[in-house]
Parts: C-alpha cells; sequence; structure tokens
C-alpha cells in the first residue's frame, strides 16, 4: 500500500472512530433505535479498518508510551448514558467469557459496558491524533490495532450480535 493511500485509509478510520465515539457521547440525546441503528452501522466498519489495514508499519517498541484520555468518571458516564438509553435491553448473554466452560449458569454482559471499553481506546486514538495534529497518527492507529487485535475486536463481535438481537427482536413493551 503507498503511503499517500496508508494516510488516507487512516484518516477515514480517524473519522469513523471520532463518529463512533461523538454517537455514545450523544446517546443520552438519542431514541433508542436510532442509537442501536448507528452502533449496527459503525462496528461492522470499525472492526473492518482495524482488520484489513496493516502493511508495511512501523514496530510499536520505537515509539513512546500512550497515556489514556479516559478517566474512570468519564467511562462511567459513557456506560451509564448507554445503559440508561437501552434500559433492560442492557443486557446479554455472553457465550465468549473464558469461565463460560467452567459454569453451569449462564454469564451475563453488559452493551453498555462492551460499547464503553470499545469508546475507551477508541478515543484515546483520536484524542492522540488530534492533540499531535495528526504527526503521531499511524503510531496511534497501531497501538489501537495492538488492543483491537488482543482485547476489543472480541468485545466488538460480541456486542454486535446483542445490537442485532435489539434491533431484530420486537419490543415487549
Amino acid at each position: 500500500m503507498s503511503e499517500e493511500n496508508m494516510k488516507s485509509r487512516l484518516l477515514a478510520v480517524t473519522t469513523l472512530a471520532a463518529d463512533y465515539c461523538a454517537t455514545c457521547e450523544n446517546a443520552r440525546e438519542m431514541e433508542k433505535n436510532e442509537f442501536v441503528d448507528r452502533m449496527l452501522n459503525l462496528l461492522p466498519r470499525i472492526y473492518w479498518e482495524f482488520f484489513d489495514i496493516s502493511g508495511d508499519m512501523v514496530s510499536l517498541d520505537e515509539f513512546d508510551y500512550f497515556s489514556s484520555y479516559v478517566d474512570e468518571d468519564y467511562y462511567e458516564s459513557i456506560r451509564r448514558h448507554i445503559e440508561a438509553l437501552l434500559g433492560p435491553d442492557d443486557m446479554f448473554l455472553e457465550t465468549f467469557e473464558e469461565d463460560m466452560k467452567y459454569s453451569d449458569t449462564p454469564i451475563a454482559a453488559s452493551v453498555a459496558e462492551a460499547l464503553a471499553d470499545i469508546f475507551q481506546p477508541l478515543f484515546d486514538f483520536i484524542s492522540t491524533v488530534k492533540d499531535t495534529d495528526g504527526e503521531r497518527m499511524t503510531e496511534a492507529y497501531m497501538h489501537c490495532k495492538e488492543g483491537f487485535e488482543s482485547y476489543w475486536s472480541q468485545t466488538l463481535c460480541n456486542v454486535l450480535r446483542a445490537l442485532n438481537h435489539i434491533r431484530y427482536t420486537p419490543s415487549e413493551e
């Protein structure tokens, strides 16, 4: 992939991540169906961008430490607003939890917590890009991609299944 093409792709994924973060931040002002539809639109595209972009990227060993822009209060605020919006639809059965192998009882997970878990690395990514005027875009992306591969890609897949269920299952309200 050419350097110009790579830069274009990284700008696109930065915009996509910013859209995801803005949607999470504005959840309290949205209707549930609108929010779920936005997430179902954004999450597969985010997955694809973090799965697909690779090429001749540099190793993270060459770069500095990345600080987090999301403190516990901000994370909790995002989580609580999404949880309030989804109400009883916030909980879903988690089938890929490691402890499920040893449990006779289902393990519940929270859509809001999963979305907040995805929000944190994406917000850190876009904040680093913004604070460095794009100078650290590649390394910020690589840092975020490392987290995607080791943790939040599975979270994204699991919550996508739960959001799909909310979208296409008639409500009992």
